[in-house]
């Protein structure tokens, strides 16, 4: 069974970009947001397996929002992304639930399956 992810991310280009590289690591793109607030009602919805998530969104800082990401009932893997490298810090990357943070840029070559479908 494929491990669903959800994209929240306010660039419908890079989401575009984003579920193409998903689809090619075997995972399943269950649903797409622009915003913190779309993102958590879509997840709640959907249920994903993992979330992929900009930390630079027109309603909040992703790097917060991701521990409220990572606190749903079934603990969806959170892996954070934004254009800049320095986006985050290592406190955020270890927080419960974030698995990691990929620049938008290296996204092509992270390790996705891995990273967003879990052991």
């Amino acid at each position: 069974m494929k491990a669903s992810v959800l994209i929240v991310d306010d660039d419908p280009t890079f989401r575009e970009l984003a579920e193409e590289l998903l689809l090619a690591a075997g995972l399943e793109v269950v649903g797409e947001a622009d915003d913190a607030e779309a993102g958590m009602s879509t997840a709640k919805a959907t249920r994903p397996d993992a979330i992929l998530l900009d930390v630079m969104l027109p309603d909040g800082n992703g790097a917060v929002v991701a521990r409220d990401f990572a606190a749903l009932p079934w603990a969806p893997r959170v892996l954070l992304t934004s254009s800049s490298p320095d986006a985050v810090g290592p406190e955020v990357i270890d927080a419960d639930g974030v698995v990691g943070f990929v620049s938008k840029q290296g996204l092509p070559e992270a390790p996705l399956a891995r990273l967003l479908g879990g052991p």
